[in-house]
């Protein structure tokens, strides 16, 4: 979607510049709110300490049922972190004049390179290099020659699956607005709006649990079925 018009392509034509620029502006605007938050906290919270505080109690709750509240409240810094980019990197190309850099699969691919390393030595750290390893081997020693190839195709995929999941629902949100953009360029009906918000509320939503999920695989193999 080159052709569509950004604010930041008025200095430079470079798709590049722009992707690299939106990265940087959702990341200005995450510690933007992060400042804002924490800047005079108080014990009844209000305004944006409010809301940042109900949305980490929100992220704990989410990942108390998957990893437990003590292991969710520890990796609560990780996957809220990502919760606020990826949310502010789909949400922000719903503006006209501005880009989702989450529409490009150079961002939601390092994301996903940094779950999976992140969930792998986590493993390993927690469980140990043989413990974890030998997990990948299936529960009969006999069966190691084929399960262990399986669990490391298995494993590596979720990259693929975390990066293009990402990547494909918000680039197809983005053209979705671009043709509703090119038909109704002063009146955009409020329906594709809700709509594309909701999904970056939802795609937010996966991405995260997703995280938990492969958290609680790699840290709580001995309470595996």
């Amino acid at each position: 979607m080159n052709e569509v018009f950004t604010f930041l392509g008025l200095i430079n034509h470079s798709h590049g510049f722009i992707f690299v620029s939106h990265i940087v502006l959702v990341g200005i605007i995450v510690l933007a709110l992060a400042k804002l938050a924490t800047s005079s906290m108080q014990l009844v919270p209000n305004g944006v300490q409010n809301v940042m505080e109900a949305y980490l109690e929100g992220v704990v709750a989410m990942g108390k049922d998957v990893i437990g509240e003590k292991l969710a409240r520890k990796y609560l810094p990780l996957v809220a972190t990502i919760g606020l980019i990826v949310f502010f990197a789909n949400v922000i190309g719903i503006i006209p004049g501005f880009e989702s850099p989450s529409s490009n699969i150079n961002m939601t691919l390092l994301l996903a390179l940094i779950v999976f390393v992140y969930y792998n030595f986590e493993g390993i750290r927690v469980n140990g290099v043989a413990k974890y390893f030998g997990h990948f081997m299936g529960p009969m020693k006999v069966l190691a020659p084929i399960m262990f190839p399986v669990e490391v195709i298995s494993h590596t995929s979720r990259i693929v699956s975390l990066s293009f999941r990402l990547f494909g629902n918000i680039k197809g949100d983005d053209m979705f607005l671009g043709v509703m953009l090119m038909l109704a360029p002063w009146l955009v009906p409020l329906v594709p709006f809700t709509l594309l918000t909701f999904m970056a509320f939802l795609q937010t939503f996966i991405f995260m649990i997703l995280t938990y999920v492969y958290l609680a695989s790699a840290v709580l193999i001995s309470e595996e079925h």
